[in-house]
């Protein structure tokens, strides 16, 4: 299949949030996707995964998660000087900050003529991003991919509360978390899933794989995992389209 890859800009109150837009060629109305990074933005790893999405009948929107500050527009490298780059621009970034670039994706993906509906994915602190994304009512499914700080209310610069706002849920979930992940230890998943079913989540889907380590889908570095990125590919795929 052959894609389309597109840079835009998406007016947010205060900023601009720089874009890919990835889509199969041709001018099919299809069903749209919302994909949050993790805290290194708009990387090749990252569009090699979004162009996958697409491949499988999406219109996927990738903005940068810091459209403000030092690190807006850059794709930061997977070292320390990176992460930390991240980091920091996580630490400066408000819930209200993250929430009103999330209303500006939504509303610029809703109102394109090629798009049907509205789902999210992310991972990492995208995944948490996603999370949040998922109380918008236009959400119909969101697949968190290890999503990180939703059981300590780690984002950004404000504790957000997101796992007290589970209720606050109406479509689909899924999450995957990875068994060896250190951001994410079996007592925060439990945690996590615990507060999910107490919030009376029925349309909920959770994974843990065995051996999966934090980003493990990054297909850079010695945490990649293939065949538990293909699998958790399918299975996130397979939950968009219901399967």
């Amino acid at each position: 299949m052959k894609l389309r890859e597109d840079e835009v800009r998406i007016a947010a109150p205060d900023c601009e949030i720089r874009s890919k837009v990835i889509r199969p060629v041709g001018e099919e109305p299809l069903p749209g996707v919302v994909l949050y990074t993790d805290i290194f933005q708009l990387t090749e790893s990252t569009l090699r995964t979004a162009r996958r999405l697409a491949s499988a009948g999406f219109v996927v929107c990738v903005p940068e998660i810091y459209p403000r500050g030092e690190v807006a527009g850059v794709a930061l490298e997977f070292d320390d000087a990176g992460k930390q780059a991240g980091l920091a621009a996580a630490a400066e970034t408000t819930t209200a900050q993250f929430d009103s670039d999330r209303v500006a994706v939504l509303d610029f993906l809703e109102n394109r003529d090629d798009v049907t509906t509205l789902s999210v994915v992310g991972f990492c602190l995208g995944g948490h991003l996603a999370f949040r994304a998922a109380f918008d009512p236009r959400v119909l499914s969101t697949v968190c991919f290890y999503p990180t700080g939703l059981q300590n209310g780690s984002l950004g610069a404000d504790d957000p509360g997101s796992l007290a706002r589970a209720a606050d849920i109406h479509g689909r979930l899924m999450v995957i978390f990875g068994s060896q992940d250190p951001h994410v230890p079996a007592d925060a998943r439990l945690k996590v899933i615990s507060a999910l079913y107490a919030a009376g989540l029925e349309d909920l889907e959770l994974h843990v794989y065995a051996g999966g380590e934090h980003a493990f889908m990054r297909d850079i570095g010695p945490r990649h995992d293939p065949v538990l990125t293909d699998l958790a590919l399918y299975e996130g795929i397979s939950f968009l389209t219901r399967r």
